[in-house]
């Protein structure tokens, strides 16, 4: 997993973008880990702007906890 961050001192918001690639998996699997990490970026506390969040086709094999933690490691570096 990787998360590119742009950070802007003079703007508010926080925006989100998903690279999941037809690596990953076809399109269920594909929109269901696009759906958890939304899930799990909705609850984290991530200063304004913007993400990039990347994923390698592993992310499709990991549970809901699992990716929680390397979406929460990957936006604190």
């Amino acid at each position: 997993m990787t998360v590119t961050v742009l950070r802007d001192a003079d703007d508010s918001a926080t925006s989100v973008a998903y690279a999941v690639s037809r690596s990953v998996g076809n399109a269920v699997e594909r929109n269901r880990v696009r759906r958890r990490l939304r899930a799990i970026v909705r609850n984290a506390e991530l200063t304004p702007g913007s993400y990039l969040v990347s994923v390698a086709p592993a992310a499709a094999t990991l549970s809901f906890d699992e990716l929680a933690g390397h979406v929460r490691r990957a936006c604190e570096a």
